[in-house]
């Protein structure tokens, strides 16, 4: 007589168990979902100047997360961003792209998705002893590597000025912005390109700027945005979103001036209001676009230098290296809109 109960009771309990698992019998579904794993991935950036505002605020501003990014940022420099690619240790780097370019006509498997900084980000820096263009003939300007975002702009503005590179002055390296900056102080070199903030403390210093070369309008790749080919085949949901979270970051920053002036004084050590007011201003009225593609034009500087040390470089078609899919796929939605 029992027997029958305790086969409809296990039946019901049975049951119990599936719409449980279904949602309730009532077809309810307001269990949550199981929350998206982050993809983690190893960012660099390649110096401590604005050029990287993008990848600090998409970090300090939530917005990797808030594209189930796990995005841990480290700094290494651009002379060493390629071969840090290459090898894995990042998966993508904000570097000069110069060194990608003159890398992938080299065979790497690079692709640039994007160019936060499509001008010379520039001011050429003088002592006051320096009044004009004839007056830096047989002195020594710095740049950070040859070949890097800095010695192009430096070449490009010297050309502009009827000075020629090669002959009329004496480049060195000084390793990064940093040390150029440092060099000028010293006297070690007599001019050099810098940028916001350092050229605010510069001019407080005494020094004076020769040249605006961000003011020109000329197209550069100052600072791009790079990664391989085989991680985009492979995670290219995970790359969109780290597009979108630097398209993002620079939305929020050019809106949100308190913001942007708090990365500055985390990640730059930048203190007091003008100089904050003088970065802010140059870099989002005369360098940041809103949608950073990246165009063949801006490489065209840069392979007309490194070409003459660089043969790989005479017939290498530049659009082979750009994928303006990701810019193209957040400005359709108006991403940072």
């Amino acid at each position: 007589m029992f027997r029958p109960i305790i086969q409809r009771l296990g039946i019901l309990a049975l049951a119990a168990l599936f719409l449980a698992a279904c949602g309730g019998a009532s077809g309810s579904t307001s269990a949550s979902p199981a929350p998206q794993q982050k993809t983690a991935l190893t960012a660099s950036y390649s110096e401590l100047v604005p050029d990287e505002l993008a990848p600090w605020g998409a970090l300090d501003g939530g917005y990797f997360a808030k594209n189930n990014l796990d995005v841990k940022l480290t700094s290494i420099a651009s002379a060493n961003g390629v071969a840090a690619l290459l090898s894995g240790e990042v998966q993508i780097a904000q570097l000069g792209g110069s060194e990608v370019v003159s890398a992938a006509a080299g065979g790497a498997d690079l692709v640039i998705i994007a160019n936060l900084v499509p001008v010379y980000p520039y001011l050429f820096m003088v002592p006051a002893s320096i009044h004009d263009t004839t007056d830096l003939k047989g002195k020594k300007v710095g740049v950070s590597k040859f070949g890097g975002s800095a010695d192009i702009a430096t070449r490009v503005v010297l050309r502009k000025e009827g000075l020629d590179p090669e002959t009329d002055v004496t480049i060195v390296e000084t390793g990064s912005a940093t040390n150029r900056v440092a060099a000028l102080r010293s006297g070690a070199i007599q001019g050099g390109v810098s940028q916001p903030p350092e050229t605010t403390l510069l001019q407080q210093e005494g020094f004076h700027s020769l040249y605006d070369l961000a003011r020109l309008k000329l197209p550069a790749a100052n600072t791009v945005v790079a990664t391989t080919r085989s991680f985009v085949r492979s995670h290219r949901a995970a790359v969109q979103a780290y597009v979108d979270s630097l398209i993002q970051a620079t939305a929020r920053e050019r809106a949100d001036r308190q913001f942007t002036e708090r990365l500055l004084t985390k990640w730059e050590k930048v203190s007091g209001q003008a100089v904050l007011d003088d970065t802010y201003s140059f870099y989002f009225k005369e360098v940041f676009p809103t949608y950073p593609y990246p165009r063949p034009q801006q490489y065209a500087d840069a392979v007309q230098v490194l070409r003459q040390k660089n043969p790989k470089l005479q017939n290498f078609n530049v659009s082979r290296v750009l994928d303006q899919s990701f810019v193209k796929n957040a400005a359709s939605r108006k991403v940072g809109g």
